[in-house]
């Protein structure tokens, strides 16, 4: 299979919305990552998501949506999860709630699970395809499973060239990091990613506890986003053959943000973590990034892509 990019607009859009009517999948910018997006309610067109990426059928995905009245026809949306809709969408919150039994979205979007995380992109070419196909967009991170998220067109092409038959080519996402996932439990929340929606936002809503039970959604597996070569953690110097990617005082090879500005570490994680790859030394170092708001996104990616594969 060859792979088309094509840029952003309505030719590109209306090429995207043909084939994804058409049950294929389809690469597309988002405001945090790349997402391989496919008709939500088509098993068919989500078995070729798992296909492309060789993703495990019991990761779950994310079903995209234009906003809460399409939410609403999937979920059950409680008070709570009405009050985050309010406050945070569109953008990267997803939010894990009872499906609906009527709910025409693929079982195997939720792998077998009674919930479904939903999730309203603040970008307009998935809003311009969810209007288009007037049904969600199932659609995990453009990349081979368990490799570094793409957050450019070329990172998309690195992994999934060949796979997959179109790349919408949006340029860089300006958040760089997936979004924040938490499940509803009554009034109470549980964060099961951490993401571009920081704890300490949510907790001005109810209290948030840590952590699921199994996987529960997408990001949770304990090997992820990771590159080819070892990565060590907590770096302020580089050893031999490796390559180092720097925060703040510790400058390095590269750098996630020269002012140890956490946003903008979060918007260039995935493009370090692919510069560090693709470079000649044999091994990766990161230097040390504190937990606090958006780091603790930032440093749940780097342990789960420094972990055994």
């Amino acid at each position: 299979m060859s792979t088309e990019t094509v840029p952003p607009d309505t030719a590109g859009v209306s090429l995207a919305a043909a084939l994804l009517r058409t049950g294929s999948v389809v690469a597309v910018p988002t405001e945090t990552v790349y997402g391989l997006a496919a008709d939500a309610t088509n098993p068919n067109a989500v078995v070729r998501i798992y296909a492309a990426k060789g993703r495990p059928s019991f990761n779950p995905l994310i079903a995209h949506v234009s906003g809460a009245e399409m939410a609403a026809a999937h979920v059950e949306l409680s008070p709570l999860a009405h009050r985050l809709i309010d406050a945070f969408w569109p953008g990267p919150l997803t939010l894990v709630l009872p499906r609906k039994p009527e709910s025409p979205v693929a079982a195997i979007v939720t792998a077998g699970l009674p919930t479904l995380a939903v999730r309203c992109p603040d970008h307009p070419v998935p809003q311009a395809l969810i209007a288009a196909l007037d049904r969600p967009l199932a659609a995990p991170s453009a990349n081979a499973s368990g490799q570094i998220s793409a957050t450019r067109a070329e990172h998309v092409l690195k992994t999934l060239g060949g796979r997959i038959p179109l790349i919408i080519d949006g340029g860089p996402c300006k958040g760089g990091i997936e979004s924040t996932i938490v499940a509803v439990d009554g009034d109470r929340l549980r964060l099961l990613r951490p993401g571009g929606i920081p704890r300490e936002a949510l907790e001005a809503f109810a209290p948030v506890s840590l952590g699921g039970s199994g996987i529960e959604a997408p990001g949770m597996m304990e090997s992820h986003y990771a590159p080819s070569k070892p990565l060590r953690l907590d770096a302020k110097t580089a050893a031999d053959d490796e390559f180092l990617i720097g925060f703040g005082p510790v400058t390095g090879d590269i750098s996630l943000s020269p002012a140890g500005n956490p946003v903008e570490a979060a918007a260039r994680l995935f493009d370090c973590l692919h510069a560090a790859d693709a470079s000649g030394a044999g091994a990766i170092a990161v230097a040390p990034v504190p937990h606090e708001g958006l780091g603790a996104a930032i440093n749940d990616r780097l342990r789960r892509a420094a972990a055994p594969r």
